[in-house]
């Protein structure tokens, strides 16, 4: 599928990769694995850009900036603007170093892909976490309207109890320390930059002829 061999970890399910606790998480995961490949060539003086997923704000990313600075200089892009993913790719670039790595989450990774096809030569190194090369199917693209339609029916509640079983493992819908944080960031959002994001989530391309074009080392990483 890649032009080059890319690393690939498959959890049996989400609860192996915990979005921001220090527990179990995806920089645990990511720490413990790939310090050995992905980040060993990594240092201080590596820009890593992390992309947020859909209505989740720096703090999705908190453990790894503050546990991984030994290994690169972090900062985490800003989704929340553009309404295409197109176009948050564009506005990451336009303040991104010459040269950086990237890791997307969700629809993070939608846009990690769309830096790929727009600017392949900057990323030095990839991460594509929990995310997907394909467009939304019809009956996606329906329940995303339903979410939208939400808003003008009873107002902008975050992340509801409806939404949170697309967001995370059905076991940790009981752990109140991970959903308080994904309410708070959802919050943080809001309904406007909701909006976009959905759009932009729907008007995605089909990427999966693109990934034959990735030739940067890669990391693919998925839970279910």
């Amino acid at each position: 599928m890649f032009a080059t061999p890319a690393i690939l970890f498959y959890f049996q399910s989400r609860a192996e990769f915990r979005l921001s606790r220090p527990e179990v998480n995806v920089s645990l995961a990511l720490g413990r694995s790939v310090r050995i490949g992905y980040l060993a060539a990594m240092s201080k003086n590596t820009s890593l850009i992390l992309i947020p997923g859909l209505l989740c704000d720096a703090e999705l990313w908190a453990h790894q900036t503050e546990t991984l600075g030994d290994l690169a200089k972090m900062t985490v892009a800003d989704v929340t603007q553009e309404d295409t993913i197109s176009g948050m790719a564009e506005r990451i670039l336009a303040t991104a170093p010459k040269h950086f790595s990237l890791a997307g989450l969700s629809m993070g990774g939608y846009v990690a892909q769309e830096i790929m096809r727009q600017a392949p030569d900057r990323v030095d190194r990839l991460a594509l976490l929990d995310t997907s090369a394909t467009p939304d199917t019809p009956d996606r693209k329906k329940q995303r309207k339903g979410f939208i339609a939400q808003l003008g029916i009873g107002g902008f509640r975050g992340v509801t109890s409806r939404l949170l079983p697309f967001l995370i493992h059905k076991d940790r819908l009981k752990d109140k320390a991970l959903t308080d944080t994904i309410r708070a960031s959802a919050a943080n959002v809001g309904p406007d930059a909701f909006v976009r994001q959905q759009h932009a989530i729907m008007g995605r391309p089909d990427g999966r002829k693109s990934l034959k074009k990735i030739t940067c080392p890669t990391l693919v990483l998925c839970g279910r």
